[in-house]
Protein backbone atom coordinates (compact mmCIF):
# COMPACT_ATOMS: atom_id res chain seq x y z
CA UNK A 1 0.00 0.00 0.00
CA UNK A 2 1.08 3.95 -0.68
CA UNK A 3 2.35 5.94 2.35
CA UNK A 4 -0.53 8.05 1.39
CA UNK A 5 -3.10 5.46 2.23
CA UNK A 6 -1.34 4.26 5.60
CA UNK A 7 -1.50 8.08 6.76
CA UNK A 8 -4.74 8.67 5.62
CA UNK A 9 -6.30 5.43 7.11
CA UNK A 10 -4.65 5.87 10.26
CA UNK A 11 -6.04 9.50 10.46
CA UNK A 12 -10.18 8.44 9.95
CA UNK A 13 -8.73 6.07 13.18
CA UNK A 14 -8.46 9.23 15.32
CA UNK A 15 -12.61 9.74 14.57
CA UNK A 16 -13.44 5.92 13.92
CA UNK A 17 -16.20 4.67 16.48
CA UNK A 18 -16.05 0.89 17.47
CA UNK A 19 -19.04 0.23 15.13
CA UNK A 20 -16.68 0.52 12.03
CA UNK A 21 -14.21 -2.10 11.38
CA UNK A 22 -10.95 -0.63 10.20
CA UNK A 23 -9.01 -3.69 9.19
CA UNK A 24 -12.39 -4.13 6.49
CA UNK A 25 -11.45 -0.62 5.19
CA UNK A 26 -7.45 -1.69 4.91
CA UNK A 27 -8.52 -4.98 3.31
CA UNK A 28 -10.67 -3.51 0.84
CA UNK A 29 -7.92 -0.99 -0.05
CA UNK A 30 -5.55 -4.14 -0.27
CA UNK A 31 -7.32 -5.65 -2.56
CA UNK A 32 -8.50 -3.23 -4.83
CA UNK A 33 -5.52 -1.05 -5.09
CA UNK A 34 -8.16 1.90 -4.49
CA UNK A 35 -6.53 4.80 -2.53
CA UNK A 36 -8.83 6.51 -0.35
CA UNK A 37 -8.84 10.32 1.14
CA UNK A 38 -10.57 12.25 3.36
CA UNK A 39 -11.52 15.94 3.03
CA UNK A 40 -14.12 18.33 3.10
CA UNK A 41 -16.56 15.89 5.03
CA UNK A 42 -15.93 13.46 2.89
CA UNK A 43 -13.64 10.26 1.81
CA UNK A 44 -12.90 9.39 -1.66
CA UNK A 45 -12.49 5.93 -2.65
CA UNK A 46 -10.26 5.69 -5.76
CA UNK A 47 -11.03 9.15 -8.00
CA UNK A 48 -9.38 7.59 -10.45
CA UNK A 49 -8.80 3.54 -9.95
CA UNK A 50 -5.61 2.37 -10.22
CA UNK A 51 -4.06 2.48 -13.98
CA UNK A 52 -6.80 4.86 -15.01
CA UNK A 53 -5.33 6.93 -18.28
CA UNK A 54 -7.26 10.00 -19.47
CA UNK A 55 -9.72 12.25 -18.50
CA UNK A 56 -12.40 11.82 -15.84
CA UNK A 57 -15.59 10.09 -16.92
CA UNK A 58 -18.55 12.58 -18.40
CA UNK A 59 -21.00 14.04 -16.98
CA UNK A 60 -24.17 11.35 -16.31
CA UNK A 61 -21.93 8.52 -15.01
CA UNK A 62 -22.23 9.44 -10.92
CA UNK A 63 -25.31 8.19 -9.24
CA UNK A 64 -26.60 10.25 -5.59
CA UNK A 65 -26.87 7.62 -3.17
CA UNK A 66 -29.44 7.80 -0.31
CA UNK A 67 -30.74 6.35 3.02
CA UNK A 68 -27.56 4.61 4.00
CA UNK A 69 -27.43 3.45 7.39
CA UNK A 70 -25.26 5.45 9.45
CA UNK A 71 -23.07 2.54 10.45
CA UNK A 72 -21.61 0.92 7.03
CA UNK A 73 -18.99 1.88 5.56
CA UNK A 74 -17.40 1.32 2.29
CA UNK A 75 -15.91 -2.53 3.08
CA UNK A 76 -20.10 -3.11 2.67
CA UNK A 77 -21.09 -0.83 -0.14
CA UNK A 78 -18.42 -1.11 -2.73
CA UNK A 79 -19.20 -4.49 -3.08
CA UNK A 80 -22.86 -3.72 -3.54
CA UNK A 81 -22.46 -1.26 -6.11
CA UNK A 82 -19.57 -3.08 -8.34
CA UNK A 83 -22.57 -5.36 -9.35
CA UNK A 84 -22.96 -2.27 -11.89
CA UNK A 85 -20.17 -1.71 -13.27
CA UNK A 86 -16.34 0.05 -12.34
CA UNK A 87 -16.05 2.46 -9.58
CA UNK A 88 -14.49 5.78 -10.85
CA UNK A 89 -14.81 6.70 -7.59
CA UNK A 90 -16.80 6.24 -4.20
CA UNK A 91 -17.44 9.59 -2.19
CA UNK A 92 -19.12 8.61 1.49
CA UNK A 93 -20.40 11.77 3.41
CA UNK A 94 -18.88 11.67 6.81
CA UNK A 95 -19.46 13.05 10.25
CA UNK A 96 -16.87 14.59 12.57
CA UNK A 97 -17.77 11.51 14.72
CA UNK A 98 -17.05 9.04 12.53
CA UNK A 99 -20.48 8.02 11.19
CA UNK A 100 -21.74 8.42 7.42
CA UNK A 101 -24.33 11.21 6.81
CA UNK A 102 -26.52 9.05 5.58
CA UNK A 103 -25.53 9.54 1.56
CA UNK A 104 -23.11 8.85 -0.90
CA UNK A 105 -22.11 9.38 -4.73
CA UNK A 106 -20.74 6.75 -6.64
CA UNK A 107 -18.91 7.56 -9.73
CA UNK A 108 -18.85 4.85 -12.73
CA UNK A 109 -16.55 5.02 -15.71
CA UNK A 110 -19.67 4.82 -18.57
CA UNK A 111 -23.35 5.83 -18.56
CA UNK A 112 -24.76 2.49 -19.32
CA UNK A 113 -23.44 1.37 -15.85
CA UNK A 114 -24.57 4.01 -14.26
CA UNK A 115 -28.45 4.02 -15.24
CA UNK A 116 -27.72 -0.18 -14.87
CA UNK A 117 -27.08 1.23 -11.05
CA UNK A 118 -30.13 2.90 -10.78
CA UNK A 119 -32.26 0.14 -12.09
CA UNK A 120 -30.87 -2.77 -9.89
CA UNK A 121 -30.03 -0.81 -6.78
CA UNK A 122 -33.03 1.82 -6.15
CA UNK A 123 -34.75 1.00 -3.21
CA UNK A 124 -32.77 -2.35 -2.65
CA UNK A 125 -32.35 -3.46 1.04
CA UNK A 126 -29.56 -3.36 1.70
CA UNK A 127 -29.69 -4.25 5.33
CA UNK A 128 -32.56 -5.98 6.51
CA UNK A 129 -35.79 -3.63 6.56
CA UNK A 130 -33.50 -0.37 5.78
CA UNK A 131 -34.02 0.26 1.51
CA UNK A 132 -31.63 2.23 -0.37
CA UNK A 133 -32.34 4.97 -2.83
CA UNK A 134 -30.49 5.16 -6.14
CA UNK A 135 -31.03 8.36 -8.69
CA UNK A 136 -29.08 10.08 -11.00
CA UNK A 137 -26.71 12.74 -9.90
CA UNK A 138 -25.51 15.66 -11.89
CA UNK A 139 -22.99 18.28 -11.22
CA UNK A 140 -24.56 21.61 -12.00
CA UNK A 141 -22.15 23.57 -14.17
CA UNK A 142 -24.53 26.22 -15.32
CA UNK A 143 -25.11 29.66 -13.26
CA UNK A 144 -28.57 32.05 -13.67
CA UNK A 145 -27.87 35.85 -14.07
CA UNK A 146 -30.62 38.42 -13.95
CA UNK A 147 -31.21 41.92 -14.19
CA UNK A 148 -28.58 42.33 -17.25
CA UNK A 149 -29.36 45.23 -19.43
CA UNK A 150 -31.85 44.06 -22.16
CA UNK A 151 -29.63 45.93 -25.49
CA UNK A 152 -26.60 43.72 -24.48
CA UNK A 153 -25.52 41.02 -27.30
CA UNK A 154 -24.28 37.19 -26.09
CA UNK A 155 -20.83 38.39 -27.71
CA UNK A 156 -20.45 41.31 -24.93
CA UNK A 157 -21.74 38.68 -22.24
CA UNK A 158 -19.61 35.94 -22.53
CA UNK A 159 -16.81 38.89 -22.86
CA UNK A 160 -17.73 40.16 -19.28
CA UNK A 161 -18.34 37.06 -17.60
CA UNK A 162 -15.11 36.00 -18.55
CA UNK A 163 -13.08 39.03 -17.28
CA UNK A 164 -14.80 38.65 -13.81
CA UNK A 165 -15.15 34.93 -12.97
CA UNK A 166 -13.05 31.58 -14.22
CA UNK A 167 -13.74 28.75 -16.47
CA UNK A 168 -16.69 30.34 -18.54
CA UNK A 169 -17.98 28.17 -21.43
CA UNK A 170 -20.36 29.39 -23.16
CA UNK A 171 -22.88 31.45 -22.67
CA UNK A 172 -26.97 31.42 -23.45
CA UNK A 173 -28.95 34.30 -24.27
CA UNK A 174 -32.90 34.33 -25.48
CA UNK A 175 -33.80 37.19 -27.25
CA UNK A 176 -37.20 38.76 -26.29
CA UNK A 177 -40.09 37.33 -26.80
CA UNK A 178 -41.55 40.95 -28.36
CA UNK A 179 -38.42 42.68 -29.90
CA UNK A 180 -35.80 40.20 -31.70
CA UNK A 181 -33.36 42.23 -31.16
CA UNK A 182 -33.14 42.53 -27.26
CA UNK A 183 -32.33 40.13 -24.86
CA UNK A 184 -34.77 39.00 -22.06
CA UNK A 185 -32.88 40.50 -19.51
CA UNK A 186 -31.03 37.28 -18.16
CA UNK A 187 -28.62 34.79 -19.45
CA UNK A 188 -27.48 31.44 -18.67
CA UNK A 189 -23.83 31.10 -18.13
CA UNK A 190 -22.18 27.49 -18.57
CA UNK A 191 -18.39 27.00 -16.76
CA UNK A 192 -16.35 24.23 -17.61
CA UNK A 193 -16.87 22.01 -14.23
CA UNK A 194 -18.90 22.29 -11.17
CA UNK A 195 -16.42 23.54 -8.82
CA UNK A 196 -15.61 26.42 -11.26
CA UNK A 197 -19.55 27.80 -11.71
CA UNK A 198 -19.43 27.40 -7.74
CA UNK A 199 -16.31 29.18 -7.32
CA UNK A 200 -18.21 32.11 -9.71
CA UNK A 201 -21.63 31.98 -7.59
CA UNK A 202 -19.19 32.34 -4.59
CA UNK A 203 -17.67 35.83 -5.94
CA UNK A 204 -21.12 37.18 -7.62
CA UNK A 205 -23.84 35.96 -5.21
CA UNK A 206 -23.28 39.21 -2.41
CA UNK A 207 -26.37 40.92 -4.46
CA UNK A 208 -23.37 44.07 -4.82
CA UNK A 209 -21.46 42.99 -7.73
CA UNK A 210 -22.05 45.05 -10.68
CA UNK A 211 -22.27 44.50 -14.57
CA UNK A 212 -22.62 47.68 -16.80
CA UNK A 213 -23.43 49.52 -14.00
CA UNK A 214 -26.56 47.40 -12.97
CA UNK A 215 -26.31 45.19 -9.72
CA UNK A 216 -26.75 41.37 -11.17
CA UNK A 217 -28.76 38.46 -9.77
CA UNK A 218 -26.87 35.40 -9.39
CA UNK A 219 -28.19 31.71 -8.72
CA UNK A 220 -27.99 28.20 -9.91
CA UNK A 221 -29.63 27.49 -12.92
CA UNK A 222 -32.22 24.27 -12.76
CA UNK A 223 -30.57 21.23 -14.11
CA UNK A 224 -31.68 20.12 -17.84
CA UNK A 225 -34.24 16.78 -17.05
CA UNK A 226 -32.13 13.83 -18.15
CA UNK A 227 -33.58 11.59 -20.84
CA UNK A 228 -32.07 8.03 -21.45
CA UNK A 229 -31.09 7.77 -25.27
CA UNK A 230 -33.30 4.74 -25.46
CA UNK A 231 -36.18 6.70 -24.80
CA UNK A 232 -34.68 9.94 -26.98
CA UNK A 233 -34.42 6.97 -29.86
CA UNK A 234 -38.32 7.29 -29.53
CA UNK A 235 -39.28 11.25 -29.67
CA UNK A 236 -40.74 12.18 -32.84
CA UNK A 237 -42.14 15.49 -31.26
CA UNK A 238 -39.61 19.03 -32.14
CA UNK A 239 -39.21 21.83 -29.69
CA UNK A 240 -39.54 25.05 -32.08
CA UNK A 241 -37.85 28.40 -30.20
CA UNK A 242 -37.32 32.03 -30.73
CA UNK A 243 -40.87 32.28 -32.63
CA UNK A 244 -42.28 35.32 -33.21
CA UNK A 245 -45.19 35.91 -31.09
CA UNK A 246 -47.27 36.33 -33.91
CA UNK A 247 -46.66 33.41 -35.82
CA UNK A 248 -49.72 31.36 -36.13
CA UNK A 249 -49.74 27.50 -35.65
CA UNK A 250 -50.92 26.67 -38.97
CA UNK A 251 -47.86 29.04 -39.97
CA UNK A 252 -45.86 26.90 -38.36
CA UNK A 253 -47.62 23.86 -39.77
CA UNK A 254 -46.87 24.99 -43.25
CA UNK A 255 -43.45 25.54 -42.78
CA UNK A 256 -42.19 22.41 -41.68
CA UNK A 257 -44.83 20.80 -43.93
CA UNK A 258 -42.54 21.91 -46.56
CA UNK A 259 -40.00 19.36 -46.83
CA UNK A 260 -42.80 16.24 -46.64
CA UNK A 261 -46.33 17.67 -47.12
CA UNK A 262 -48.43 15.69 -44.56
CA UNK A 263 -45.57 14.90 -42.42
CA UNK A 264 -46.90 16.94 -39.15
CA UNK A 265 -49.69 15.77 -37.46
CA UNK A 266 -49.72 19.09 -35.44
CA UNK A 267 -48.69 22.42 -33.82
CA UNK A 268 -49.03 23.51 -29.95
CA UNK A 269 -47.58 26.91 -29.93
CA UNK A 270 -47.19 28.62 -26.16
CA UNK A 271 -45.94 32.24 -26.42
CA UNK A 272 -42.81 32.62 -28.60
CA UNK A 273 -41.98 28.75 -28.54
CA UNK A 274 -43.91 25.21 -30.03
CA UNK A 275 -43.93 21.92 -30.31
CA UNK A 276 -44.60 20.32 -33.59
CA UNK A 277 -45.76 16.74 -33.51
CA UNK A 278 -44.80 14.39 -36.16
CA UNK A 279 -46.44 10.89 -37.86
CA UNK A 280 -43.04 9.52 -37.98
CA UNK A 281 -40.16 9.59 -36.06
CA UNK A 282 -37.21 10.06 -39.12
CA UNK A 283 -39.75 12.79 -40.53
CA UNK A 284 -38.64 14.49 -37.20
CA UNK A 285 -35.01 13.95 -37.20
CA UNK A 286 -35.14 15.19 -41.28
CA UNK A 287 -36.76 18.18 -40.27
CA UNK A 288 -34.82 19.24 -37.36
CA UNK A 289 -31.86 18.79 -39.57
CA UNK A 290 -33.62 21.02 -42.57
CA UNK A 291 -35.27 23.79 -39.91
CA UNK A 292 -32.82 24.05 -37.47
CA UNK A 293 -31.67 28.46 -37.98
CA UNK A 294 -34.43 28.69 -40.56
CA UNK A 295 -36.47 32.30 -40.58
CA UNK A 296 -40.31 32.22 -40.06
CA UNK A 297 -42.01 35.35 -40.11
CA UNK A 298 -38.40 36.98 -40.03
CA UNK A 299 -37.25 35.31 -36.62
CA UNK A 300 -34.48 32.67 -36.85
CA UNK A 301 -35.58 29.49 -35.08
CA UNK A 302 -33.72 26.98 -33.15
CA UNK A 303 -35.12 23.42 -33.51
CA UNK A 304 -34.64 20.74 -31.19
CA UNK A 305 -36.36 17.33 -29.84
CA UNK A 306 -38.39 17.54 -27.57
CA UNK A 307 -37.47 15.91 -23.97
CA UNK A 308 -40.90 13.53 -23.22
CA UNK A 309 -41.45 13.29 -19.22
CA UNK A 310 -42.98 10.41 -17.71
CA UNK A 311 -46.73 11.55 -17.30
CA UNK A 312 -48.01 8.66 -15.32
CA UNK A 313 -45.79 8.63 -12.83
CA UNK A 314 -45.96 12.16 -12.55
CA UNK A 315 -49.32 12.53 -12.24
CA UNK A 316 -49.28 9.93 -9.55
CA UNK A 317 -46.12 12.01 -8.16
CA UNK A 318 -48.41 15.08 -8.31
CA UNK A 319 -51.72 13.40 -6.12
CA UNK A 320 -49.92 12.10 -3.83
CA UNK A 321 -48.10 15.15 -2.84
CA UNK A 322 -44.81 14.69 -3.62
CA UNK A 323 -42.48 17.62 -4.14
CA UNK A 324 -39.78 18.06 -6.86
CA UNK A 325 -35.93 17.13 -5.94
CA UNK A 326 -35.33 20.18 -7.60
CA UNK A 327 -37.26 22.83 -5.66
CA UNK A 328 -34.66 24.18 -3.48
CA UNK A 329 -32.88 25.66 -7.03
CA UNK A 330 -35.66 27.66 -8.10
CA UNK A 331 -34.85 30.96 -9.20
CA UNK A 332 -36.80 33.51 -6.77
CA UNK A 333 -37.21 36.04 -9.53
CA UNK A 334 -40.36 38.10 -9.86
CA UNK A 335 -40.48 37.72 -13.61
CA UNK A 336 -37.67 36.41 -16.13
CA UNK A 337 -39.18 38.78 -18.75
CA UNK A 338 -37.80 41.46 -16.56
CA UNK A 339 -35.13 39.99 -14.92
CA UNK A 340 -35.39 41.79 -11.81
CA UNK A 341 -37.47 42.03 -8.53
CA UNK A 342 -40.60 43.95 -9.06
CA UNK A 343 -40.60 46.75 -6.25
CA UNK A 344 -43.10 46.41 -3.72
CA UNK A 345 -45.85 49.20 -3.26
CA UNK A 346 -49.56 48.70 -2.13
CA UNK A 347 -51.40 45.18 -2.98
CA UNK A 348 -53.91 45.27 -5.66
CA UNK A 349 -57.45 43.38 -5.59
CA UNK A 350 -57.34 40.25 -6.61
CA UNK A 351 -59.82 40.23 -9.52
CA UNK A 352 -60.65 38.26 -12.89
CA UNK A 353 -58.85 40.91 -14.73
CA UNK A 354 -54.71 40.54 -15.04
CA UNK A 355 -52.74 42.96 -17.29
CA UNK A 356 -56.27 44.36 -18.61
CA UNK A 357 -57.38 40.71 -19.98
CA UNK A 358 -59.88 38.65 -18.72
CA UNK A 359 -59.07 35.77 -16.34
CA UNK A 360 -59.72 32.48 -18.86
CA UNK A 361 -62.09 31.37 -16.29
CA UNK A 362 -65.15 30.81 -17.81
CA UNK A 363 -67.65 34.29 -17.11
CA UNK A 364 -71.08 32.72 -15.65
CA UNK A 365 -70.76 29.60 -13.82
CA UNK A 366 -73.79 27.86 -11.69
CA UNK A 367 -72.35 27.88 -8.15
CA UNK A 368 -74.93 26.97 -5.94
CA UNK A 369 -76.06 23.38 -3.57
CA UNK A 370 -79.15 20.76 -3.98
CA UNK A 371 -80.73 18.67 -1.82
CA UNK A 372 -78.79 15.04 -1.30
CA UNK A 373 -81.54 12.78 -0.63
CA UNK A 374 -80.90 9.39 1.51
CA UNK A 375 -80.68 6.62 -1.37
CA UNK A 376 -79.27 9.45 -4.05
CA UNK A 377 -77.10 6.83 -6.37
CA UNK A 378 -73.25 8.18 -6.83
CA UNK A 379 -71.26 7.23 -9.36
CA UNK A 380 -67.31 7.73 -8.89
CA UNK A 381 -65.48 9.74 -12.08
CA UNK A 382 -62.13 11.64 -12.48
CA UNK A 383 -62.29 15.26 -12.61
CA UNK A 384 -60.80 15.00 -15.83
CA UNK A 385 -63.43 13.12 -16.95
CA UNK A 386 -65.64 16.67 -16.72
CA UNK A 387 -65.62 19.94 -18.79
CA UNK A 388 -64.24 23.16 -18.10
CA UNK A 389 -67.25 24.88 -17.30
CA UNK A 390 -67.66 22.63 -13.99
CA UNK A 391 -64.63 24.53 -12.53
CA UNK A 392 -64.98 27.84 -10.88
CA UNK A 393 -61.16 27.78 -9.61
CA UNK A 394 -58.07 29.00 -12.08
CA UNK A 395 -56.02 26.15 -10.05
CA UNK A 396 -58.17 23.56 -10.96
CA UNK A 397 -58.38 24.85 -14.44
CA UNK A 398 -54.87 24.62 -14.74
CA UNK A 399 -54.65 21.06 -13.73
CA UNK A 400 -57.63 20.33 -16.03
CA UNK A 401 -55.61 22.09 -18.91
CA UNK A 402 -52.56 20.33 -18.36
CA UNK A 403 -53.75 16.53 -18.21
CA UNK A 404 -55.65 17.60 -21.13
CA UNK A 405 -52.47 18.49 -23.36
CA UNK A 406 -51.09 15.71 -21.91
CA UNK A 407 -48.70 17.51 -20.27
CA UNK A 408 -47.12 16.87 -16.55
CA UNK A 409 -48.88 18.38 -13.60
CA UNK A 410 -48.14 22.09 -12.77
CA UNK A 411 -45.75 22.72 -9.92
CA UNK A 412 -46.17 25.20 -7.40
CA UNK A 413 -43.32 26.75 -5.44
CA UNK A 414 -44.38 29.60 -2.73
CA UNK A 415 -41.64 32.78 -1.94
CA UNK A 416 -42.90 35.55 0.49
CA UNK A 417 -41.43 39.36 1.43
CA UNK A 418 -42.52 42.11 3.45
CA UNK A 419 -44.09 45.22 2.21
CA UNK A 420 -43.36 48.53 3.16
CA UNK A 421 -45.83 48.54 6.12
CA UNK A 422 -44.34 45.24 7.46
CA UNK A 423 -47.10 42.88 5.93
CA UNK A 424 -46.09 39.49 4.44
CA UNK A 425 -46.99 39.44 1.13
CA UNK A 426 -46.81 35.88 -1.40
CA UNK A 427 -46.79 34.80 -4.68
CA UNK A 428 -46.58 31.78 -6.20
CA UNK A 429 -43.92 30.27 -9.48
CA UNK A 430 -45.56 27.74 -11.38
CA UNK A 431 -43.19 25.33 -13.41
CA UNK A 432 -45.04 22.86 -15.69
CA UNK A 433 -41.94 20.39 -16.45
CA UNK A 434 -43.37 19.12 -19.93
CA UNK A 435 -42.32 23.07 -21.16
CA UNK A 436 -39.89 24.11 -18.83
CA UNK A 437 -37.27 23.31 -21.01
CA UNK A 438 -38.66 26.61 -23.65
CA UNK A 439 -38.15 30.17 -23.14
CA UNK A 440 -41.16 30.66 -20.78
CA UNK A 441 -39.19 28.84 -18.06
CA UNK A 442 -41.81 29.25 -15.13
CA UNK A 443 -44.65 31.81 -14.63
CA UNK A 444 -44.91 34.07 -12.07
CA UNK A 445 -47.43 36.99 -11.61
CA UNK A 446 -45.76 40.82 -10.94
CA UNK A 447 -48.65 40.86 -8.24
CA UNK A 448 -48.37 39.86 -4.25
CA UNK A 449 -50.97 38.67 -2.24
CA UNK A 450 -52.16 38.40 1.59
CA UNK A 451 -52.98 35.03 1.87
CA UNK A 452 -52.28 31.92 0.61
CA UNK A 453 -55.51 31.14 -1.55
CA UNK A 454 -55.21 34.27 -3.17
CA UNK A 455 -51.78 34.30 -4.11
CA UNK A 456 -52.34 30.19 -5.38
CA UNK A 457 -55.53 31.56 -7.41
CA UNK A 458 -53.59 34.79 -8.83
CA UNK A 459 -50.75 32.88 -10.01
CA UNK A 460 -52.72 29.81 -11.92
CA UNK A 461 -55.20 32.82 -13.62
CA UNK A 462 -51.80 34.40 -14.66
CA UNK A 463 -50.34 30.77 -16.29
CA UNK A 464 -53.34 30.39 -17.85
CA UNK A 465 -53.52 33.46 -19.82
CA UNK A 466 -50.09 32.95 -21.08
CA UNK A 467 -50.78 29.23 -21.90
CA UNK A 468 -53.62 30.40 -24.62
CA UNK A 469 -57.22 29.41 -24.71
CA UNK A 470 -58.21 25.58 -24.24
Amino acid sequence: MHDENTDVTNGCGKIRTGTQNEAALLALMEKTGYSMVQENGQRKFGGPPPGWEGPPPPRGCEVFVGKIPRDMYEDELVPVFERAGKIYEFRLMMEFSGENRGYAFVMYTTKEEAQLAIRILNNYEIRPGKFIGVCVSLDNCRLFIGAIPKEKKKEEILDEMKKVTEGVVDVIVYPSATDKTKNRGFAFVEYESHRAAAMARRKLIPGTFQLWGHTIQVDWADPEKEVDEETMQRVKVLYVRNLMISTTEDAIKAEFNKFKPGAVERVKKLRDYAFVHFFNREDAVAAMSIMNGKCIDGASIEVTLAKPVNKESTWRQHLNGQISPNSENLLVFANKEDGHQKSLGKPGNLSVRLNGQHSPSPPEIERCTYPFFPGTKLTPISMYSLKSNHFSSAVMHLDYYCNKNNWAPPEYYLYSTTSQDGKVLLVYKIVIPTIANGSQSYFMPDKLCTTLEDAKELAAQFTLLHLGPF
